[in-house]
């Protein structure tokens, strides 16, 4: 697995930081793990090959996680790259995620999912596991930020492992579904004195951190709270894994940093 982080950020406007969008090549296929408002834009700036993408992941509904989905659609319907395309597009999040969709198509009626290629709409529910490319199962599990909101737990048929919370407030629980994972891609919104519930802030991230154990951590959705202050020194104080901050444009893979 490889990842590029295409934004670190939120909902909030920032110079450095787009909202949340991961692009993860496996050996099966190549997936995008949430679809911010940026995200398009994003793909295109990382000379990504967006045109073959396989599968979308959605987490939950808020627009900083959904907000691209529909423009990227519609985007796809005009682009000359994808004219030649055969192999579906896989779009899988939370039970509503086709009624949204339907509700747009209406507005104007965008056609959004009559392309050139087939898509495929899978609506999940916690608990559900699945194939969601070849040779990669899916595991997904009910986090406490929305009614919706889903983290997922990929594994390769090597063993390799990634976790992805997405959006979060602290439970015990998530730290148990992210165990032993090989990379641990976990929110970590406020430094301290978050003004919201449904977050996390430094210590309870690292707290999840350590009932997960992951053999790496990544750190994103990363707020203004953290401009000026040195991330990973300050989460190393509370646990002494190998820890990264996310940021745009951030390659890794399940071994190393590639750029």
């Amino acid at each position: 697995m490889k990842l590029i982080i295409l934004g670190s950020g939120t909902s909030v406007p920032h110079p450095e930081r787009a909202a949340a969008a991961n692009w993860l090549e496996t050996r099966g296929g190549s997936l995008l793990l949430d679809v911010s408002p940026d995200a398009a834009h994003r793909l295109a700036q990382e000379r990504l090959d967006w045109p073959a993408l396989d599968a979308i992941w959605v987490s939950h509904f808020h627009l900083d996680h959904l907000g691209g989905l529909a423009p990227f659609l519609f985007g796809l319907r005009w682009a000359p790259q994808v004219r030649d395309r055969t192999k579906p597009l896989k779009l899988v999040g939370p039970l509503g995620i086709k009624r949204l969709l339907d509700i747009i198509d209406e507005s104007n009626h965008y056609r959004l999912l009559e392309q050139h290629f087939t898509v495929e709409v899978i609506e999940i529910e916690s608990g559900a596991r699945f194939e969601i490319v070849p040779g990669v199962k899916a595991e997904t599990f009910s986090t406490p930020h929305t009614r919706e909101s889903l983290a997922l737990r990929l594994t390769e048929n090597n063993g390799a492992t990634l976790v992805y919370t997405s959006d979060t407030s602290y439970a015990e629980e998530v730290g148990d579904f992210a165990k032993d994972a090989d990379l641990l891609l976990l929110e970590c919104s406020y430094f301290r004195n978050k003004p919201v519930d449904k977050h996390l802030a430094l210590n309870e991230a690292m707290n999840i951190a350590r009932l997960a154990n992951p053999k790496r951590l990544v750190l994103t959705h990363l707020y203004s709270d953290w401009d000026g202050v040195n991330l990973v020194a300050e989460a190393a104080q509370l646990w002494p894994g190998e820890i990264i901050e996310a940021k745009d444009g951030l390659r890794l893979d399940l071994s190393g940093v590639v750029k």
